[in-house]
C-alpha cells in the first residue's frame, strides 16, 4: 500500500477511468483474478479540497462493480462492498513516516475494515493547499465470498490546511464509527490542534519510547489527556509492549509461598539500555523503564513519597580523568521513593551502556522483606524468551523462562484496534508514571490560543 500512496497508478494496474472535473482517476483493472486473503488496489483517484474528496467517495461505491473480470473468456463477478467499523486518523508529519504507517495498515485490511486518513503536513508557513488521493483495497476472503472494500485518503496539507487537523479531518469522518487517532512521533499534545482533534476521538495511538529526549514531559502531557476527554482511551505501544515483562513478574509471586512477600517490596530497580557516553538523564529515552514500575506501584496502591530526581553518588566522589582508552563512569540514573504501608520503597532507573536500542529494558529487580526473609526476584529478557530468576534468603528458588515472542507494530496496532472503552491498567499506571514524573516546573497557566483556521472547500 506504501508504493501505492507516491504512485499514479500502483500494483494493480493502470487507471481505467477519469475523474470528474476537479478530481482525477477512477476504478484500477486488476491485473490476475483476486486472491483470498490479499488486499487489491481497486479505486485510485485525486482531489484538491473536501468537496471533491467527498465527491470521490461517493463515486466509488456508485460504480456497478469495482471487480469484474475475464478468466479464459469467461466473466467473473464479484461484488465489492464497502466495510468500516471505525474512522483510523493517522498524524504522520514526515512522508516517509506515513509510507512506513500506510504498508502497517495495508496487513490489517481484512481485518480491521475502516476509513483511514493518513495527514502529512508541509510548508507550514505557506498558502493553505491540499493534495489527496483517495484510495480503495479490497479483499476477498474466500473464493466464492464478495470482496470486502475499505477506503484510505491519502492527504498532503500546506499552510493554515496543514496545522488545523480538526477543521480538516472532521468532515471526512464517517459518523457513528469510534475514531481512533494514531500518532507516531511526538504528538504535541498541549497545544490548540492536538487538543480540537482529541475532543472527538474516542482512543489514542501513540508510542511513548519514540519520543526525543527522556519522554518523561510528553508522558506527563499524556496522563492529563485522561482528565481532559472523559471518553479518550490511551494504547501506549511502550506500556502494551511490556506486557510478557509483566506476566513473568507475577509469575513470581504466583507462587504461594512468594505471594506474601508481594505487600513487602522494598527496592524496584530497571537497568535501560544507552549508549550516550555519559548516561545522564534526559540523554535517553526512559519511558519503558518507567513504566515498570508505575506498572507495580500502582498495582500494589502504593504512593508518591519523592519523584524522580537524578540519583546522587553515595559517600564523596573523587574527580578523575578516565584513562586513554577508558570510558567515564556512567551517570547513576534516576532515583525515587514510593510509601507502601507505613513503608518506604527505593526506586532506582539506571543505565547501562549497551548495543540494544537506547532505553530498552535489561533488567528488573526486586526486593521484598518479611518477617526476617528476603526475597530477591531478577527478571532479563533476550529475543523471544524472558527469564526470571528468584532467591529466598541467598538460596535459589526459581529458574524459569518464558517464551514470549516480541509484538510487531502490526500487532500492536491490531490489538489497540480491537480494544473498547478505557483499560484500567493502562490508566494507573500511566497516572502512576506522572506522579513519579512530578509536576513540571516550567508549566505556564495560561490558555491555549485559537487561531482562525481556512481548509479549502
Amino acid at each position: 500500500m506504501a508504493k501505492d500512496l507516491t504512485a499514479a497508478g500502483g500494483a494493480g494496474g493502470p487507471v481505467v477511468a477519469a475523474g470528474r472535473p476537479g478530481g482525477s482517476g477512477g476504478p484500477v483493472a486488476a491485473a490476475d483474478p483476486p486472491r483470498p486473503g490479499e488486499p487489491a488496489l481497486r479505486w485510485l483517484s485525486h482531489a484538491h479540497s473536501i468537496e471533491q474528496i467527498e465527491q470521490e467517495l461517493a463515486r466509488i461505491w456508485a460504480q456497478p462493480d469495482l471487480t469484474v473480470g475475464d478468466e479464459g473468456g469467461g466473466r467473473m463477478r464479484h461484488v465489492a462492498a464497502r466495510t468500516s467499523v471505525l474512522n483510523l486518523v493517522v498524524v504522520a508529519r514526515q512522508p516517509e513516516v506515513a509510507e512506513r504507517t500506510a504498508e502497517i495498515i495495508s496487513r490489517l485490511t481484512g481485518r480491521h475494515p475502516s476509513r483511514t486518513m493518513i495527514v502529512v503536513s508541509a510548508d507550514p508557513d505557506g498558502p493553505p493547499w491540499l493534495d489527496a488521493r483517495i484510495q480503495a483495497h479490497c479483499v476477498l476472503p474466500r473464493a466464492d465470498a464478495p470482496e470486502t472494500c475499505t477506503e484510505l485518503l491519502f492527504l498532503t496539507a500546506g499552510g493554515e490546511t496543514g496545522r488545523h487537523l480538526s477543521a480538516l479531518v472532521a468532515p471526512l469522518l464517517i459518523h457513528d464509527l469510534p475514531v481512533t487517532v494514531w500518532w507516531p512521533g511526538e504528538p504535541p499534545l498541549d497545544g490548540r490542534p492536538a487538543e480540537d482533534l482529541l475532543a472527538g476521538t474516542d482512543r489514542l495511538v501513540v508510542d511513548g519510547s519514540s519520543w526525543s529526549g527522556d519522554g518523561l514531559r510528553r508522558l506527563r502531557q499524556l496522563a492529563v489527556m485522561y482528565e481532559r476527554f472523559d471518553r479518550l482511551s490511551i494504547r501506549d505501544f511502550a506500556l502494551v509492549r511490556q506486557s510478557r515483562w509483566r506476566d513473568a513478574i507475577a509469575a513470581v509471586f504466583d507462587l504461594p509461598e512468594f505471594l506474601p512477600f508481594l505487600w513487602h517490596v522494598r527496592r524496584i530497580a530497571v537497568t535501560y539500555a544507552t549508549r550516550d557516553e555519559t548516561g545522564a538523564p534526559g540523554t535517553t529515552n526512559v519511558v519503558k523503564p518507567l513504566y515498570h514500575v508505575a506498572w507495580l506501584a500502582s498495582r500494589l496502591g502504593m504512593t508518591v513519597a519523592s519523584p524522580l530526581a537524578p540519583a546522587e553518588a553515595k559517600g564523596r566522589a573523587v574527580a578523575t580523568r578516565p584513562r586513554p582508552g577508558e570510558h567515564a563512569p556512567l551517570h547513576r540514573g534516576l532515583q525515587a521513593k514510593l510509601r507502601s504501608g507505613a513503608a518506604d520503597v527505593a526506586v532506582v532507573i539506571r543505565p547501562v551502556a549497551s548495543s540494544m536500542p537506547p532505553g530498552t529494558t535489561l533488567r528488573v529487580e526486586i526486593l521484598a522483606e518479611r518477617r526476617g526473609a528476603e526475597l530477591r526476584a531478577d527478571v532479563t529478557a533476550e529475543a523471544e524468551n524472558v527469564r526470571v530468576h528468584a532467591w529466598l534468603d541467598g538460596v535459589e528458588a526459581m529458574d524459569r523462562t518464558f517464551r514470549t515472542p516480541r509484538r510487531t507494530d502490526v500487532d500492536l496496532l491490531g490489538e489497540a484496534l480491537e480494544v473498547g472503552g478505557r483499560d484500567p491498567l493502562a490508566i494507573e499506571a500511566i497516572r502512576m508514571a506522572a506522579r513519579l514524573i512530578g509536576p513540571d516546573p516550567t508549566a505556564m497557566s495560561r490558555p491555549a490560543q485559537r487561531e482562525e483556521h481556512e481548509v479549502p472547500r
